[in-house]
């Protein structure tokens, strides 16, 4: 990042973001050297990282997702998890009085 990076930052960009993300996964700089060179929480780079490694998966795939289609695809997900949860709950209501069990 050389000192172009070493100024003040004020602005987080993609691009020095991705710059600081490949120091540290190049072994060029340590996670804990990158929060204290730029006063960030280490819990911040390690999101960077956490989404570089998953936009490189999706990048390196033979059919790339788009972001939007990725996110998508989350969100149904996780709907059906929901529904799948809110039927257990009332089923789970349902049985209390059958089986003798008291409500909580």
């Amino acid at each position: 990042m050389g000192t172009e990076m070493e100024d003040e930052i004020k602005r987080w960009t993609a691009r020095r973001k991705s710059a600081l993300v490949m120091e540290v996964l190049q072994g060029k700089r340590t996670l804990a050297e990158a929060s204290r060179s730029y006063d960030l929480p280490p819990s911040e780079i390690e999101t960077w990282i956490d989404e570089a490694k998953r936009g490189m998966e999706n990048a390196l795939r033979t059919n790339p997702l788009d972001i939007r289609e990725h996110y998508e695809k989350q969100i149904k997900q996780l709907q059906e998890a929901y529904g799948e949860a809110m039927l257990e709950l009332r089923a789970r209501k349902k049985l209390q009085p059958l089986l003798g069990e008291d409500e909580k």
